[in-house]
């Protein structure tokens, strides 16, 4: 396929928007779950959330609540153990921004929805969607370069340079320079930028790459109980700025929220489900409305195949990748142990402002995934903890709770 291939702005419009229309298609790994699962039953679609303030959580011994307008309480899905480890961690080491999120696979139902600003005015960092996706983007593009141009975790790729920046010189094939060789898997794991460069630019068009994250849900707003941001996507036809946005660097947005749901949609075998944190809403000793516990599937976003494909290449970044460090100590034990992580990093500092993205989306246990975890830590120069170590904790209190460690 050759590099750069003419827009044909009528079929680029159409590829959006199918990837965005709420369709099942293919054989789907949740077919127990699947088979009921669908548009809310008719007493479970009309839930009166205006005024739902998920920053005034209340973590009971049993229970998370917040109040709703009229006297009313919202009960949410939240497991109140792991509210509290999750704010814990945040508050122990003072993160300037945090959002974290972690969602049951099988329902879409959240576990864990922690925020926090530690200075400064208060909002809700898991619906915003201001910060850079960073390389989680790399999760898309290697969804594209499986889906559109048939590669897999085993294609290989030698490159030279690319390490923190690419340059238009980096994604030039020289067998003299080129002394370095990764699969797409390796390079999903160390966040080779060069390597996802050369590869998006040999392999995919811009109208291709913006599809894929049209069909993970860039562009529009995550369908949830509280109103989100879109998580923005330009990716740019000029071949250089292509080759980066492919890598990860800026052109794209991402929130918590949407971190989640990237990697729940590929621990189900590309399948995307609606993400939910209200379980009941009651007033004084009455139930006005209790979902009915059913997953929502919004949309198949890649082939099963394809997600495979992909868990294999993010399973390198803890076990030997950019998260290897946060995820097991100095003599190489893991934290979490018996527990195969998938997960990707993402890293991006907006020097002018003074402010230091990292990213950890991801899912466990890899052959079987329970959990997906999206977790962002903003910090000033002056850091205390990063983004992949939140993951950490929050994936480990979870496993602990559910007696796997």
């Amino acid at each position: 396929m050759g590099a750069w291939r003419k827009w044909v702005g009528v079929g680029a419009a159409a590829g959006i928007i199918s990837a965005l229309v709420p369709v099942v298609q293919g054989n789907i790994p949740l077919e127990a779950a699947l088979s009921k699962a669908g548009p809310t039953r008719k007493k479970d679609a009309g839930p009166d959330l205006k005024g739902l303030d998920l920053l005034r959580l209340r973590a009971q011994p049993r229970r998370v609540t917040t109040p709703l307008p009229g006297g009313r309480t919202a009960e949410l899905t939240l497991d109140p153990e792991l509210q509290r480890a999750a704010t814990s961690v945040m508050k122990k080491y003072r993160v300037p921004e945090a959002g974290a999120v972690l969602m049951d696979i099988k329902t879409g139902e959240l576990l864990v929805y922690a925020s926090q600003i530690h200075e400064g005015e208060k909002f809700d960092v898991n619906v915003k969607a201001e910060a850079p996706a960073a390389s989680i983007f790399k999760v898309i593009t290697g969804a594209s370069l499986v889906e559109n141009a048939n590669l897999n975790a085993k294609t290989e790729q030698c490159y030279h340079g690319g390490r923190s920046s690419i340059t238009a010189g980096e994604l030039q094939e020289d067998p003299a320079r080129d002394k370095w060789c990764a699969t797409l898997a390796a390079a999903m794991g160390r966040s080779l930028n060069v390597v996802f460069g050369r590869l998006s630019q040999k392999h995919l068009t811009p109208e291709e790459l913006t599809a894929t994250g049209g069909a993970f849900g860039f562009g529009q707003p995550v369908p949830f109980a509280v109103p989100t941001e879109a998580s923005q996507i330009a990716i740019p036809s000029e071949p250089l700025e292509f080759a980066r946005t492919s890598a990860g660097f800026w052109n794209t947005t991402l929130s918590p929220l949407h971190g989640a749901s990237i990697a729940q949609t590929i621990a189900n075998g590309g399948v995307t489900l609606e993400p939910r944190i209200v379980r009941s809403i009651t007033k004084e000793r009455e139930t006005l409305w209790e979902s009915d516990g059913k997953p929502r599937v919004l949309r198949r976003a890649v082939k099963p195949e394809t997600a495979k494909e992909v868990t294999k290449m993010m399973l390198q970044t803890v076990h030997n990748g950019s998260a290897y460090t946060q995820f097991h100590d100095k003599q190489g034990r893991p934290f979490i142990p018996k527990i195969h992580i998938a997960g990707k990093t993402g890293t991006l500092t907006n020097h002018k402002a003074n402010r230091h993205y990292t990213w950890f989306v991801g899912f466990a246990p890899a052959e079987k995934p329970e959990v997906a975890v999206s977790v962002l830590v903003v910090n000033t120069p002056i850091w205390r903890i990063k983004g992949p170590m939140l993951a950490q904790e929050v994936l480990k209190a979870y496993f602990r709770k559910t007696g796997k460690i």
